[in-house]
């Protein structure tokens, strides 16, 4: 695809729009409001800055200036092709004289200035400006707008998401199980590929979940590892594990005996099963007991995963109030088990194992250790996953629940998928790029935006932007002049087609997790 085309349709007319003699736009990328976000986010993790620089040059360069497809195309037909969509879609004759020069120079002409990633920056602090660097290219700045914005809100959501689940994950640990925190960084992990909307997004997603931990089954996002942030050893790690089509395969009937063959397949290490194809209380009131043996003996961990139900009372069990208001308990069991219409109007409650849930059944079947805490910690040999409909505050039942009850949070692992990672859009931080400064006929001038109808969060800052740290605290100053705008803590990452301070992921999770 033409690079010229990434961006929205109302902007192939700005060239024309801004005031005569306009010779530089200077615009900044800022997260606005955390209205829509978790209501324990009130920063955002800068992430995916370096990533969108790479992905922008890489498409101009392959796809506008030094296009490698259809034999090379010239200079001519590459604006031909803009002439032609852009005459149709406006319905007049478009002048593409300004693509023609940008092609000609051979490079864009931007100065993008970024914090440093893995930084927290919080929500009203731009984290990026951009700037033409060449008079003639003053629109090139906005015209960008849309593709950056495109390329880097969903890495800095689903990064700064992940991070808060980390320190969710590392405060329950800290409170029951702090010998174990290094279990953490394993403790979320990914299971968010498939319902992503693209490999592109499984990528920039992916890549944020790694900010913070070191848990993945996509792939894709290793690979984004390498080619975008330089890392050449481990990346991230996952485990052999089941579906449900390896157990169905097995046959209902003979469950127990593909558990059986799976232990002997992978003798060491951790293995997962996906433990409710059918009855998952079956699997942990008989099979288990039964392969208790099997299961000790064997150099690793065997990992229970249940993948339906509500997350919250599967792993922990139901609440003792939920049972309490129906009435005497041992009646109400009584009843329950010999009766299947209360099936239908209190399904959580027909199974007398879901009132302690699996982490609890685990124990009853094969113990574990209470540690200095006062925790239970499960046999090592055993442990539960659970990585449908996961989201924070499920999350957070899920580790309170268990400290209640007595178990450490570290008992189970989570699998964070598309339910946290895709259900986000561009407004979960109010990420926005709008320009504060221009210069027109040599002589700069403040701009900014301030709707009567808004309630704020779209006010804009003024003029030239520093961005600086007090006390602990990361500021913007804004109306500033030239020299005032290069102090701050904005550094080069991108000018005239170079790309500066380029870092690794592994610098990135040391400053965000160090």
């Amino acid at each position: 695809m033409n690079s010229a085309l990434l961006t929205d349709g109302y902007k192939t007319g700005h060239h024309q729009q801004y005031p005569t003699g306009t010779t530089k736009v200077y615009s900044n990328y800022t997260p606005r409001s955390n209205n829509y976000a978790p209501k324990e986010c009130t920063e955002v993790v800068v992430f995916g800055t370096q990533l969108m620089v790479k992905q922008l040059h890489e498409h101009f360069e392959e796809n506008f200036f030094k296009p490698k497809s259809r034999n090379e195309k010239t200079k001519n037909e590459i604006c031909q092709e803009i002439k032609t969509e852009l005459s149709l879609y406006l319905g007049f004759d478009y002048d593409v004289t300004h693509f023609e020069e940008l092609w000609d120079l051979g490079y864009l002409p931007i100065e993008i200035k970024a914090l440093e990633e893995g930084t927290l920056c919080p929500i009203k602090v731009p984290m990026l400006t951009i700037y033409n660097t060449l008079p003639e290219f003053y629109w090139i700045t906005n015209y960008l707008e849309t593709i950056i914005s495109n390329l880097i809100w969903k890495p800095m959501t689903s990064a700064s998401l992940a991070y808060q689940y980390k320190q969710l994950l590392k405060k329950w640990a800290l409170k029951t199980d702090k010998e174990n925190i290094g279990f953490v960084d394993y403790q979320g992990h990914d299971f968010s590929m498939r319902g992503l909307d693209s490999v592109d997004a499984t990528i920039s997603s992916g890549l944020g979940h790694l900010t913070s931990f070191l848990g993945t089954d996509s792939l894709p996002a290793i690979y984004g590892a390498r080619k975008y942030y330089n890392e050449t050893g481990f990346v991230a790690c996952s485990v052999p594990a089941t579906e449900h089509s390896v157990m169905c395969a097995g046959g209902k009937g003979s469950e127990i005996e593909t558990f059986r063959r799976l232990l002997k397949t992978y003798p060491k290490g951790i293995l997962s099963v996906v433990s409710d194809t059918w009855n998952l209380w079956d699997v942990l009131t008989k099979h288990l007991p039964e392969l208790k043996e099997e299961i000790l003996a064997r150099d690793g961990k065997l990992v229970i995963r249940p993948d339906s139900g509500d997350p919250v009372n599967i792993i922990c069990g139901l609440p003792k109030e939920t049972i309490a208001k129906y009435g005497n308990e041992g009646e109400f069991y009584k009843d329950i088990n010999n009766s299947r219409k209360y099936k239908k109007y209190f399904p959580e409650l027909f199974n007398i194992s879901e009132e302690k849930g699996v982490v609890e059944l685990l124990w009853d079947a094969f113990g574990g250790t209470i540690n200095d805490q006062g925790y239970k910690v499960l046999d090592s040999h055993i442990g539960a996953i659970y990585g449908d409909s996961i989201n924070l505050d499920r999350a957070e039942q899920i580790c309170s629940r268990l400290e209640a009850k007595g178990f450490a949070s570290t008992n189970v692992v989570l699998g964070i998928g598309s339910f946290t990672y895709q259900y986000n859009t561009r407004d979960t931080f109010g990420f926005a790029m709008k320009a504060t400064y221009v210069e027109i006929n040599g002589e700069g001038q403040e701009i900014f935006k301030d709707p009567i109808t808004d309630d704020g969060v779209k006010k804009s800052a003024v003029g030239l932007l520093k961005v600086f740290k007090e006390n602990g605290v990361i500021k913007l100053q804004d109306k500033c002049n030239w020299e005032e705008e290069s102090t701050g803590l904005l550094e080069v990452i991108y000018k005239d087609g170079i790309a500066y301070n380029l870092t690794t992921l592994t610098e990135i999770r040391e400053r965000l997790n160090g």
